[in-house]
């Protein structure tokens, strides 16, 4: 079991492998800001006192709920250092899916149908706790051994795992009155609004016009809601979408108008800040990343 502190020093934003297995137990004072990554994220959460909030929503979270992060979703856990917080995190390589996906059947569709469906959350119930507890086990000992075929092992473990989440999530139904799920829908709408437009103008008062809304209580709603600013959130869409578009070999200045940025120096500001990178040092690392 590995101490979360190892794991925060490794890149968040790209992950070069197939996929990570981290299992993590810690209990402390942990604050995280929003973030995102490049790559899509599972989260089995085994144990504490833990509010997930992804674009939006808060989740809940009870012993064996697991989360599915897209690698366009923004999120952050609140944690409670009352109680050891334990969860088993998994990061996974979209193209490491894209690569096994045969007959049809997508390896991604947890993630889209999610994303599409703004629901993060999966229940378990005891029968497929003790299947997924199983699968866990196993791929975590493949992890540790160096015993023959021990990497095959480890991909047809992991493999096996998503085939079978991705049954389960296709599955699952969950009620609008959830009490272990919490959004308000007007915020909900304005988000699915913004991701779908983030080259059209997003200005405060454009949003609150379209939305009948007070200037002043969506900025206060929306912060209460998601636990960042209007500002901050449309920035970081912004700039995740601009980066996604960088990887696939846009120009730069294109992926700044096409990313909903009038001001190219201000594209730039905010880029580095996200990324601690220059677009285009950002794209020159991409580049070594895909030859490694």
């Amino acid at each position: 079991m590995q101490n979360s502190n190892e794991v925060l020093k490794l890149k968040r934003g790209y992950l070069k492998n197939d996929f990570e297995f981290f299992h993590l137990k810690d209990k402390k004072n942990m604050e995280f800001e929003f973030h995102y990554h490049d790559f899509n994220k599972i989260i089995i959460f085994i144990s504490g006192k833990v509010t997930y909030q992804i674009e939006g929503k808060a989740y809940k979270l009870k012993p064996w709920n697991i989360l599915f992060v897209g690698n366009n979703d923004i999120h952050k856990p609140v944690i409670s250092p009352e109680e050891p917080y334990e969860r088993i995190v998994i990061w996974i390589n979209s193209k490491f899916l894209e690569a096994h996906n045969l007959d049809g059947s997508n390896l991604l569709n947890c993630f889209l149908l999610s994303s599409k469906q703004r629901l993060s959350l999966l229940k378990l119930d005891n029968r497929n706790i003790k299947v997924i507890k199983n699968n866990l086990s196993l791929l975590e000992e493949t992890f540790n051994s160096n015993e023959f075929g021990s990497g095959i092992l480890k991909n047809a473990l992991f493999l096996q795992l998503l085939v079978y989440l991705n049954r389960l999530y296709i599955g699952f139904q969950i009620s609008k009155a959830d009490s272990d799920v919490e959004f308000d829908e007007r915020i909900e709408k304005i988000i699915d609004y913004i991701n779908k437009n983030l080259n059209e103008d997003l200005s405060l008062q454009n949003i609150a016009e379209k939305f009948y809304m007070n200037k002043y209580y969506l900025m206060h709603r929306f912060k209460e809601c998601t636990s960042t600013t209007l500002h901050d959130y449309i920035v970081h869409k912004r700039i995740n979408y601009a980066a996604a578009l960088i990887r696939k070999g846009m120009g730069i200045g294109d992926a700044c108008s096409e990313c909903g940025f009038k001001d190219y120096s201000s594209f730039v500001r905010a880029f580095k800040n996200i990324f601690e990178l220059s677009p285009k040092q950002y794209y020159k690392a991409m580049l070594k990343y895909e030859d490694i």
